[in-house]
């Protein structure tokens, strides 16, 4: 379809969320007639989301935003087994202690986007229901409706298999419980929408289908895709390691520089799916040329960043970038280290620094950035791999670390 009648997918359309929709002319006649329920649905493997999960965060804030209600499905059922879809090989299984523990730490960052406490959106977790199934009335009821030669043709399983890649009975069973969950959630709360990410189709379609056998009624799919930078790097990722949401993951001053350091070609795009401003002034930031499209990233950058961390830690990171770059002072506000004091009293390597520091992954990755003249301490330029730091290169209690012009952190004595 060109055009959306209903303001939720036209909303989507502008802003490039969506990827595919199972049926676009009746999930648009649905929307349009008044309230729908939607899900989302986000596995606990990790302590937080990452930013590679935001684009679903903010689909689940734009339906809220035009009168439907979202579902945060958490996954405290599901993350016992593990998505396999696209995968070259099985998660680690987590304990129900980790899973939880995880499902803790990532439910923060939703009440920054959602309005749980009037009702307008949800948050509810398939462990209510899928941690207490009994198994033969389950395969009954539900794994009957499923198709084995069918699931066997889905990208998702044809990858692992095609590469002849284990694919365990545990793991060919998530697609079913995501299928199940769906089910659920329409006798519970009328939910007649899934949407996830483009590696979800089938597992969604999936679900589809089985609504329709157990309780005869129309569910939808709607897929965004999957992203990445215009050089090909995935969302979310960075040489370090992930781009966690939660600040004691990730500082709000590194999350900043994230997204201050996006490639040119991707201002317009992420502006749109990330932030809430009006389209007409994304495109006036998008269309900024030379120089002046640092600006825009830096204005980028700080709404991501507030939508996140809020307001005032995301002002605290531009300002402590602007000092950084522009007045070349040392910050108490960038991310810092503490090391023992008998460690520098010893003498630190500085490329073992740098690893310490989170800005090299290995001590040979250290060593290629000094060959490549991208390493600084104090703002000093360091030629030498060999070099030792010790209590003498302490500036007013700390030690500047630089890897490229970008990344800063302050190595402290305790």
């Amino acid at each position: 379809m060109t055009a959306f009648k209903s303001d939720f997918l036209r909303v989507l359309s502008e802003r490039g969320f969506i990827h595919q929709i199972s049926d676009p002319e009746g999930l648009d006649e649905a929307c349009a007639k008044g309230p729908i329920t939607a899900y989302i649905g986000f596995d606990a493997t990790a302590p937080s989301l990452h930013a590679g999960s935001l684009i679903q965060i903010m689909m689940l804030h734009w339906m809220q935003e035009t009168g439907h209600r979202p579902i945060a499905l958490m996954g405290g059922g599901t993350t016992m087994i593990g998505d396999p879809s696209f995968k070259d090989e099985a998660r680690k299984l987590l304990t129900v202690e980790d899973i939880d523990a995880n499902l803790a730490g990532i439910k923060k960052v939703f009440s920054k986007f959602l309005d749980f406490e009037s009702g307008r959106a949800l948050m509810i977790n398939n462990a209510d229901w899928l941690r207490g199934l009994k198994y033969v009335e389950f395969l009954r009821e539900v794994g009957r409706h499923f198709s084995v030669n069918k699931m066997l043709s889905y990208d998702s399983v044809k990858l692992r298999l095609d590469r002849e890649q284990s694919l365990s009975f545990l793991e060919f069973n998530y697609m079913i419980l995501q299928g199940y969950d769906f089910v659920e959630l329409y006798r519970r709360t009328g939910c007649i929408l899934q949407m996830g990410g483009s590696d979800q189709w089938g597992n969604i379609v999936n679900g589809i289908d089985l609504g329709h056998k157990m309780e005869r009624a129309q569910f939808y799919a709607l897929t965004s895709p999957l992203l990445t930078t215009s050089s090909g790097a995935k969302m979310g990722k960075t040489a370090s390691g992930a781009v966690w949401l939660e600040p004691d993951m990730l500082s709000p001053y590194d999350y900043w520089q994230y997204w201050r350091n996006t490639e040119d070609a991707d201002v317009g795009r992420f502006f749109k799916l990330y932030t809430k401003l009006p389209l007409d002034e994304i495109a006036r930031l998008a269309a900024l040329g030379g120089a002046e499209i640092n600006e825009a990233k830096k204005i980028l950058a700080t709404e991501i960043t507030a939508l996140v961390h809020g307001r005032t830690a995301a002002d605290a990171a531009a300002e402590t970038a602007r000092k950084t770059f522009e007045e070349g002072a040392l910050s108490a506000d960038l991310p810092t280290i503490e090391i023992p004091s008998a460690e520098l009293s010893a003498g630190l390597g500085v490329l073992a620094a740098f690893v310490r520091a989170g800005l090299a992954a290995s001590n040979g990755e250290a060593r290629r950035a000094v060959q490549g003249g991208a390493v600084k301490v104090n703002d000093v330029p360091v030629a030498n791999e060999r070099l030792t730091l010790t209590g003498a290169d302490l500036v007013d209690g700390v030690i500047k670390l630089s890897q490229g012009k970008k990344k800063h952190v302050l190595l402290k004595p305790v």
